[in-house]
């Protein structure tokens, strides 16, 4: 399946802020059955744009805008192609515990595999497992184990959108019950990291045709989980949907959990009453080319890039912006 992805980003604030510095995560992935054949992040006002990849594969963007400014827009367009992944087994052989323990012990899986930011236990993570029977590996195989997991978490939470903000800790949605795919997918990656199973944090987007019927919300970016299988390699799990990530599933970053991967991130100087409004809207489309020019764009202060009283001024962070819905 081929698509046209647009992800639109505009940061108004009430005073001019003097300077922001900012990196930006919305360069889809290529590698397996995905490919990204062409991407533009466009950028007003205008900035110079730089780019470098990761030690995971993640291309990452980094502007610094020096000139005061009450706006600021970023706007990234990629054209997708995901290919159907091989049918997953039924169920894994008598030997799959072991297999899975080998290839963790012959290669670096650590930072999959400790607590992380988001990815962390907690009293109330545990009585979960053991209500869910996965405080403990028992009688099923890996695949088993996770596709129920994968499950039950649906069953188990309600998805509420803004029912957790994105910075809440796990123990927010374990509590309520509710949350949104970014709190599934920390829930889900811990629970699977406590079993010693590989597992982490994909940020992206997820196609929504008329005929499907998802729970997560339209508009904005997703996230799911990718776990270790042995004799397969990286599967994708989205227990906020109950699905296993396959073509509708767009993967940008990767990494321990959502504080690796926001899709964007920086510093800002700025005056300290000065209030700031963030609009996001994402856009994906079945296409064989990118979507028209952003409506009122101003096309002269695009940059492309393709391939990859006295107010006291204060420096104030400006990461997480964009709950993952």
């Amino acid at each position: 399946m081929v698509y046209s992805i647009r992800h639109f980003n505009r940061y108004r604030y009430t005073k001019p802020v003097s300077q922001s510095t900012l990196e930006v995560r919305m360069h889809p992935r290529s590698e397996y059955t995905q490919r990204c054949f062409t991407f533009e992040l466009n950028v007003s006002p205008k900035a110079r744009l730089f780019s470098y990849m990761d030690h995971v594969g993640n291309t990452i963007y980094h502007f610094d805008m020096p000139l005061p400014h009450t706006e600021l827009v970023i706007v990234a367009d990629a054209l997708v192609d995901v290919e159907q992944p091989y049918d997953l087994p039924d169920k894994l052989g008598e030997s799959a515990w072991k297999d899975l323990d080998d290839l963790v012990s012959t290669d670096d899986y650590w930072d999959m595999l400790m607590p992380s930011h988001f990815a962390r236990p907690c009293p109330e993570l545990e009585e979960l497992a053991v209500k869910l029977g996965v405080n403990a590996r028992n009688g099923r195989d890996p695949l088993t184990l996770i596709r129920d997991l994968n499950q039950n978490l649906f069953d188990e939470f309600e998805y509420a959108k803004e029912s957790t903000s994105v910075d809440s800790p796990i123990e927010d949605a374990l509590k309520s019950r509710r949350g949104v795919c970014q709190d599934f997918a920390h829930i889900m990656i811990t629970m699977l990291r406590n079993l010693r199973i590989p597992a982490r944090y994909v940020s992206g987007y997820l196609y929504r045709g008329a005929e499907h019927k998802d729970r997560s919300a339209e508009g904005a970016t997703h996230a799911w989980v990718e776990a270790l299988i042995p004799t397969i390699g990286w599967v994708g799990f989205d227990p906020a949907n109950n699905l296993i990530a396959e073509t509708r599933h767009i993967r940008t970053a990767i990494g321990r959990d959502y504080a690796d991967v926001p899709p964007t991130k920086g510093t800002l100087l700025g005056s300290s009453s000065a209030a700031s409004e963030l609009k996001v809207r994402v856009k994906v489309t079945l296409a064989d080319k990118l979507l028209p020019p952003e409506p009122g764009y101003p096309a002269d202060e695009r940059l492309v890039t393709q391939g990859k009283g006295d107010d006291s001024f204060v420096r104030a962070s400006i990461i997480q912006q964009q709950q993952q819905q």
